[in-house]
C-alpha cells in the first residue's frame, strides 16, 4: 500500500503507479480466457459480476467490443512474420467444436519451431476438419508464404496427409 501525498494546488499521482492497470489486466485476462473456452456474452456478463461484484454494469456491446480487440490480437499473431526455424515439429489434435451450431470434432494442426538459440515458439495453430492433405498442405503453406525458411529437421508423426503435404 502507498500513501499519495496530498497537494493543494494540483493532484498528484506517481507517473510509475499506472492508475487501475493490474485490476484492467486481470479482467482481460479473464475476459479472454472466458472467450477461448467459448462461454456466452451473458454467461461472460454473469461471471465477471460475480466477481466484480453486482454493482458492475455491463452490456453485451462491451463484452463483445472486449472480444473483438481480443480478435484483433490473435489475428496479428496469426499473421506474424516467421524466420528461419531449423526443426519444426508438426502434430495434430482433436477437440470438439462449435460449428454451424452444431458440435463437431476438429483437428487442430499445431506447428511448434526451435531457433538456433535453442527457443521454443508455436509458429502456427490451425483448426480443420481433419488431418487429410488438403489440410495440412494449406497450413504448412500459410508458415511458408509467412516466412518460414532454413528447416533442417521436421519432427511428426506418419499421418498419411502430413507425411503426403511435407513433401
Amino acid at each position: 500500500t502507498f500513501d499519495v501525498p496530498q497537494v493543494r494546488d494540483s493532484s498528484f499521482y506517481p507517473s510509475a503507479l499506472e492508475r487501475g492497470t493490474r485490476t484492467e489486466r486481470a479482467l482481460n485476462i479473464a475476459l479472454a480466457e472466458m472467450y477461448v473456452q467459448g462461454v456466452s456474452t451473458r454467461k461472460v456478463i454473469t461471471v465477471l459480476q460475480s466477481l466484480l461484484g453486482p454493482d458492475i454494469a455491463l452490456s453485451s456491446t462491451q463484452v463483445s467490443r472486449a472480444t473483438e480487440t481480443l480478435d484483433a490480437g490473435l489475428q496479428a499473431w496469426r499473421e506474424r512474420p516467421l524466420a528461419e526455424t531449423p526443426y519444426v515439429f508438426l502434430d495434430a489434435r482433436y477437440e470438439r467444436v462449435r460449428a454451424g451450431g452444431q458440435i463437431v470434432d476438429c483437428a487442430v494442426l499445431v506447428a511448434v519451431g526451435v531457433t538456433h538459440e535453442g527457443h521454443r515458439r508455436v509458429l502456427g495453430v490451425s483448426v480443420e476438419l481433419s488431418e487429410a492433405e488438403v489440410h495440412w498442405r494449406s497450413f504448412l503453406d500459410s508458415l511458408v508464404r509467412r516466412g518460414l525458411c532454413g528447416v533442417k529437421l521436421i519432427v511428426s508423426d506418419d499421418h498419411a496427409g502430413l507425411k503426403a503435404a511435407r513433401r
